[in-house]
């Protein structure tokens, strides 16, 4: 599904409009779709002069003095993508669980003896890893001081969980965002590939998908890293780089707007069955689905968008059913000095990813309303599955179901009905049920046995109606899952009446 010139424009046009109104002193953006990334931009600075004077005045791309060194915003800028990188995590660990290295199952505490979280009533109720995924491990949320935490040393960490954890929750049971769940996740993937959660990610996944991601800001000039920055008294404050370290595996990917919309488009491809790359489709499509449910969302007072009426966490991604649009998949991210989205619709592949360098930025906003508006320009507000259509053998058991229904005979019903529909409702019931349909229309057309207004929720199913003389018959079928098989459910009744009688 293309995304026109005048979309792309728009886009362009929201995220310039969002460094205006002082939000951020740069941002970048790429949009893709199934092909790959269509179309991609920056504006504002990605740093303002030199960082080391600390402050830079707000609504200023610039820096104050007359020898400027501010680097524009374009999208091979580097940014924190934050907790975007949690998608990463959860692709590691699903590439260990194919290759049988993991079990999602597994209690934490096999892989990390010093994880004994206490949980509410003293219940025993281990952790295990598919929980912690799903961001349902019973930890509390703890943003924002799991961001301050990336670079701390694996026995630092140790001793922190040895020094006590406890959950908010029974683990299992509710949804709660957790920062500390996603950091254990990064030791179980140590412990379970035997090298750096680093080292796994850049050649297991980053390397061989060929983007521009990794875990410390290059040293050089090329290509470009933002400065994250946060609004200060006096202006824009720049805010030094951290990590890499245990905290890593929540949030510290660095990367473009454009490498990060590849790495986007790459999951979003699984629903068309793309099988390149490291990890199946079949396990992205898995990441990609909602496994556990979260609260309804509060929206916010300068959110004027309804809230989703279903949303919840997949595997390092948000899951959520828009009322127009369908299964939306996304993720946001929070750093200090950065805000980072990404979000794609999984009917049409139609994506957008937005980065901004600075502190609750809430970029999310942005991207929300450019998908938003990508969708409607390519009218894709239709559901995630296509309408389904039915099998051939349940149109032409349908047929046969008509037949019977103008002139009942048990060997044709034998024929046409798997065994269960003789046990469930005796031919006699049935065909005198019939009957009495027959005789509420006025009887039936015998010109006329052509199926009418058919309609199916799944190629198994159908619905149809028969004319009689002075109504129509509604009837409806169920095939069995066999190749092959016969109709296990078949009711009749007169239009507008219970079909259950």
């Amino acid at each position: 599904m293309p995304i026109a010139a005048e979309t792309a424009s728009a886009v362009a046009d929201l995220f310039e409009r969002r460094v205006r109104e002082e939000r951020a002193p740069g941002s970048a953006w790429a949009v893709f779709d199934r092909d790959g990334v269509v179309a991609a931009g920056g504006t504002g600075a990605a740093r303002l002069g030199d960082a080391s004077t600390g402050v830079a005045p707000l609504g200023d791309p610039r820096p104050s003095g007359a020898a400027s060194d501010a680097v524009a915003s374009d999208a091979d800028t580097l940014f924190r993508v934050a907790s975007c990188t949690k998608s990463f995590t959860a692709a590691a660990l699903l590439l260990l669980r194919d290759r049988d290295a993991l079990d999602l199952d597994a209690p934490v505490r096999s892989f990390v003896p010093e994880f004994e979280p206490e949980v509410p009533g003293g219940i025993a109720a281990p952790v295990s890893v598919r929980m912690l995924m799903t961001m349902s491990g019973g930890l509390p949320t703890d943003d924002p001081w799991a961001d301050r935490e990336e670079s701390m040393t694996r026995d630092a960490f140790r001793r922190t969980l040895a020094g006590g954890i406890r959950c908010a929750t029974v683990p299992g049971t509710t949804f709660e965002y957790s920062n500390l769940g996603y950091a254990l996740l990064g030791q179980v993937i140590e412990a379970a590939s035997g090298v750096g959660y680093v080292e796994f990610v850049e050649r297991e996944l980053i390397a061989p998908l060929g983007i521009d991601a990794r875990f410390e800001a290059p040293p050089g000039e090329t290509p470009a890293a933002a400065i994250g920055y946060r609004p200060g008294p006096d202006g824009w404050v720049a805010l030094p780089f951290t990590g890499p370290g245990v905290f890593s595996a929540i949030g510290g990917v660095f990367a473009s707007a454009r490498s990060l919309a590849a790495w986007a488009g790459w999951l979003a491809s699984a629903w068309r069955g793309d099988e390149s790359g490291p990890l199946s489709a079949a396990s992205r499509r898995e990441l990609q689905q909602l496994h556990r449910v979260a609260p309804p969302r509060t929206p916010a007072p300068d959110d004027p968008g309804p809230a989703p009426p279903v949303h919840g966490y997949g595997y390092g991604l948000v899951v959520e059913h828009d009322a127009r649009f369908g299964a939306v998949v996304s993720h946001s991210g929070g750093y200090p000095g950065f805000s980072a989205h990404m979000r794609w619709h999984a009917a049409s592949g139609l994506g957008v990813v937005a980065l901004e360098n600075a502190t609750y930025a809430k970029v999310s906003r942005g991207a929300e309303a450019a998908l938003e508006r990508m969708l409607l320009d390519a009218d894709a507000v239709a559901p995630v599955r296509p309408a389904p259509e039915p099998w051939a053998e349940t149109l032409r058991t349908a047929q046969g179901l008509s037949l019977l229904a103008v002139e009942w005979s048990d060997a044709a019903a034998d024929a046409l009905l798997a065994t269960n529909a003789a046990l469930d409702v005796p031919y006699a019931e049935r065909r005198a049920a019939i009957e009495s349909a027959w005789a509420a229309v006025g009887g039936p057309v015998a010109e006329d046995a052509g199926l009418e207004d058919v309609t199916c929720d799944s190629p198994d199913h159908l619905v149809w109606f028969l004319r009689g003389a002075a109504g129509r018959l509604r009837l409806e079928t169920r095939m069995t899952p066999l190749v092959g098989g016969r109709a296990q459910t078949f009711a009749v009744a007169a239009e507008g009446a219970d079909p259950r009688g």
